[in-house]
């Protein structure tokens, strides 16, 4: 990696880095690909990675209707965990948290993977139930948990309002320690660097307007820069999936939501974990640079926008309130929005669809970045060599006829 000195980078931002040099290319499109992967985002530029890597398919593009990582990638509060109930999904989760844990080594880009914890409160007897469950499924999945009494939770938050009198007592708690954050920038950066250094072509400001299919089977895209053939595609547009599916012919079955978050003014670390509570709604974590990252659950309407709503951010910030009540007097500092797309069981998508050597990797819901690494590497081996990974299988678009369903929508916290 070229290095720069202090003062080359003065100079470059006195020229509007006139002479930095581009961390990937920015080509035309070529008239054909093997595989042409829909979106640019996270879980698409680990696939077309992986593609190169692990299988050596590089003669790959990746279209991107708007900028790299615009969608959901940027747009959400870079949760990782694995903590799930169902056994096929803490497979996923996991195999995705393995990755993650060495991520930055394999990029040789730092994705600013930090594993502070993830905590999900208990406020009545029947969230210790649930905690206790969940914590025994993990353990017996291999995936790490603990469970925390209210005096541990409060060692691990002291700011944390513990008090029996409130509102919402805290009885307890579980807590991930392998669990955390990363940069989601960093995320689609570095997978794009890798991919682009094996060959990929990375194309932005391409929106598919067209899906070309041929008895059956895929043959190519119409896009706002004209026709690309293809011997494979595939789809990972997150809310938008099921418009490219209605291209095609097929419809999916997933309905897309706006989920929105919002961040406070910097201050002094004072947020240890990533705490979650279903109880009341909400979760929050602080960033390095010392925001409070606030969340909740999706709005109740279906939409694209990727915008919020005040009566949402409202909510969310009473329910933060009621676990801090120090945080009274924070000032908001930004909100955004993002499209979340959900399926009936709150699980995702990935596998084949009805037209042939086309593949879908949607219906992750508010989960998909902690998935990226996994996600990516199971798909890129489905779309290698045209079979399920073992550890994607269970969620192919047919469980939907055959009621296989990974029933997440039950067991899913707040944000999962």
């Amino acid at each position: 990696m070229k290095r720069y000195s202090i003062f080359s980078l003065a100079r470059n931002a006195l020229t509007g880095h006139r002479d930095w040099e581009a961390v990937w290319r920015s080509p035309d499109p070529k008239p054909a690909y093997d595989v042409i992967v829909l979106g640019a985002g996270g879980h698409g530029l680990a696939t077309a990675y992986y593609l190169a890597k692990e299988h050596g398919v590089t003669n790959v593009a990746v279209l991107e209707k708007g900028w790299l990582g615009g969608g959901n990638t940027g747009r959400n509060t870079t949760i990782i965990r694995s903590n799930y109930l169902w056994d096929e999904s803490a497979r996923i989760y996991d195999h995705a948290v393995k990755l993650w844990e060495g991520l930055s080594q394999e990029l040789n880009y730092n994705v600013m993977f930090s594993q502070r914890g993830v905590m999900h409160l208990a406020h009545t007897v029947h969230d210790l139930q649930e905690v206790s469950r969940r914590s025994h499924a993990n353990r017996l999945n291999g995936v790490d948990s603990e469970f925390l009494t209210t005096e541990q939770v409060k060692a691990e938050e002291p700011l944390l309002n513990i008090s029996t009198n409130a509102r919402y007592p805290i009885l307890g708690a579980s807590i991930q320690r392998r669990a955390g954050t990363a940069r989601h920038d960093a995320v689609a950066w570095g997978y794009a660097r890798g991919a682009d250094a094996m060959g990929i072509d990375i194309i932005q400001n391409c929106e598919v307007t067209g899906v070309l299919t041929e008895q059956g089977r895929v043959m190519g895209v119409e896009t706002v820069r004209g026709q690309i053939k293809c011997k494979k595609l595939a789809v990972v547009a997150a809310g938008h999936s099921s418009v490219i599916a209605d291209m095609a012919g097929f419809r999916l079955p997933i309905e897309s939501f706006p989920l929105q978050a919002l961040v406070s003014e910097p201050v002094k670390p004072c947020v240890n974990t990533v705490i979650m509570s279903n109880a009341v709604h909400g979760y929050i974590s602080q960033s390095d640079k010392g925001e409070l990252v606030i969340g909740a659950g999706t709005d109740q309407f279906t939409s694209y926008s990727q915008r919020g709503s005040f009566h949402v951010v409202e909510h969310t910030l009473q329910a933060i309130l009621e676990l801090f009540p120090s945080f009274s007097r924070m000032r908001m500092l930004r909100q955004w929005g993002g499209i979340v797309d959900v399926t009936p069981d709150r699980s995702p998508i990935i596998g084949k669809t009805p037209v042939e050597n086309m593949f879908i990797n949607c219906g992750w819901g508010t989960g998909g970045f902690k998935a990226t690494p996994g996600s990516g590497h199971v798909f890129a081996h489905t779309i290698a060599t045209g079979e399920a990974h073992s550890i994607n299988a269970p969620f192919a678009l047919d469980r939907f006829m055959s009621g296989e369903l990974v029933d997440e929508h039950g067991a899913a916290a707040v944000a999962h």
